[in-house]
């Protein structure tokens, strides 16, 4: 205790008080995640673009067969589904030339290239992924802690979770913002400029969780807005859980002007959900952009995001939490009752 006041003594020296309450605030944020340091979760992660990619052509038939021995869920899944090679109308040459074909083309290979140079040393992401699952491990002690295979597809699928609990992570979507997703694929509105804004290492690890949070949770609950709501408002309260120190402005994918216009605007945002009669709609085309990608939100200023309405019931979960305390994360995942969760939170926006 001596050591901090002596600390804090120095500090006052040097930085101007507003910002040593917000150093302080910071800390304090972080210190109530709870202390997982004890908890052994150790993720096993595999890599097998470099395991394709390294195939020597002399020998492919042997070294494919090694390969899907060595991967025998996710190659049915990469083979079959994914590059399809194993589907005589897409692969009329046969599963061995097409994936020749594939490992072999300059703009494939180039694509590994700039994965293998990107992602070379996997050890910053293996450490936040072994971080997630100790929380995952402290707040979820009965489920399994899945494993996890990288690949790249050529722009065709990112994150998603197969088998009874493994992730696969495209890594061609993580090469950065920089990175010409939008020339290489034009037209496609996958690739927009904000979407490809988040196509970055730092949003790695709350990409890949979110599958797994998704079949935890199970389908929607229905077709409302409030339904969508609540249930990716569940989504985020989760991920917040497993990624305490993670930026908002990363779990929600969008920037940190944004996340502070949510912020600064939570009142205004509800108020226009229910003079607009928003909130009991099942018309998808007019809730799609509050709950869906959309590069902003209609009837809303040019400041707000996207899948507002996801932020707002990410606000009501957490006012539920907040109202019954012993309601574990396990129990969460079982309420399906969105008008239940709204009436029980006692939710109201901050003035």
């Amino acid at each position: 205790m001596k050591v901090v006041k002596e600390l804090i003594k120095q500090l006052t020296r040097v930085i101007p008080i507003g910002i040593l309450f917000l150093f302080f605030s910071c800390d304090y944020n972080r210190s109530k995640a709870p202390d997982v340091s004890h908890i052994q979760a150790e993720v096993d992660i595999r890599r097998f673009e470099n395991d394709l990619f390294s195939i020597d052509s002399n020998q492919l038939a042997a070294e494919l067969r090694q390969l899907e021995e060595k991967y025998p869920e996710f190659s049915d899944i990469f083979f079959g589904e994914i590059l399809g090679s194993k589907n005589p109308e897409i692969a009329p040459e046969g599963h061995e030339r097409y994936v020749q074909g594939f490992i072999t083309h300059p703009a494939v290979a180039a694509l590994y290239d700039s994965c293998r140079l990107k992602f070379n040393d996997f050890s910053a992401l293996q450490a936040d992924f072994n971080q997630a699952f100790r929380y995952f491990r402290y707040y979820f002690p009965d489920r399994e802690i899945p494993d996890i295979v990288t690949f790249l597809s050529e722009y065709s699928i990112g994150a998603f979770i197969y088998g009874e609990h493994s992730l696969a992570i495209g890594l061609d979507f993580f090469l950065g913002a920089t990175h010409p997703y939008a020339i290489n694929n034009p037209g496609n509105a996958n690739f927009s400029a904000y979407l490809t804004r988040t196509f970055t290492q730092e949003h790695l690890v709350s990409k890949t969780l979110q599958p797994m949070l998704e079949d935890m949770l199970g389908p929607p609950y229905g077709n409302r807005m409030l339904d969508m709501m609540i249930y990716n408002g569940k989504k985020l309260y989760l991920l917040d859980l497993l990624l305490p120190n993670t930026p908002d402005s990363i779990k929600l994918e969008v920037t940190a002007a944004q996340t502070q216009w949510l912020s600064d605007n939570h009142l205004e945002m509800w108020a226009f959900l229910l003079n607009e009669k928003l909130l009991y709609s099942t018309d998808w085309a007019s809730i799609r952009k509050y709950v869906e990608y959309a590069p902003h939100s209609p009837g809303m200023p040019k400041e707000a995001p996207g899948r507002t309405a996801n932020w707002i019931g990410w606000q009501i979960v957490k006012a539920y939490m907040k109202a019954y305390p012993d309601t574990s994360p396990e129990k969460l995942l079982e309420m399906r009752d969105a008008q239940k969760i709204l009436d029980l939170s006692r939710y109201k926006p901050k003035r």
